[in-house]
């Protein structure tokens, strides 16, 4: 079942520019270490950092809170899982209203799609609750 879906656009060249004017006080606010050590590895680092800057606020909007109510940006967290695929991480206040969403013997699945053209990026979130298993 779907429980919450969610959807952005970011330009890299906006997050260039935070990055630019504000630094680590931007990255560290809003990214985390996985997420900085990721990007700061790459060539095209804005655009990296942009993907996942949509893909938090994608998330956020799935989780129906957007960026309040206990929901900060570095308690979702893009990792990749061996495969390569995307997904999201969870910690904090997202976990907890992520907790909150999941109907009793289910568990959440957090489905991650990210593309970009150029300085243009876009999230698409899922979030989706199956049965678990043996339950």
């Amino acid at each position: 079942m779907i429980l919450g879906v969610g959807s952005d656009f970011s330009d890299a060249r906006r997050i260039a520019k935070s990055i630019e004017r504000f630094g680590d006080r931007f990255l560290n606010r809003v990214f985390t270490p996985v997420e900085r050590a990721k990007a700061d590895r790459r060539k095209l680092r804005a655009e990296t950092y942009a993907k996942r800057f949509a893909a938090k606020e994608a998330c956020a909007k799935a989780l129906g809170t957007g960026l309040s109510r206990g929901v900060f940006w570095r308690d979702m967290g893009v990792v990749n899982l061996p495969s390569g695929q995307p997904t999201l991480v969870l910690t904090g206040g997202a976990a907890r209203r992520l907790a909150q969403m999941v109907p009793e013997g289910y568990e959440p699945h957090i489905h991650l799609s990210l593309t970009d053209e150029g300085p243009l990026t876009a999230a698409y979130v899922i979030i989706s609750a199956v049965p678990r298993s043996g339950a």
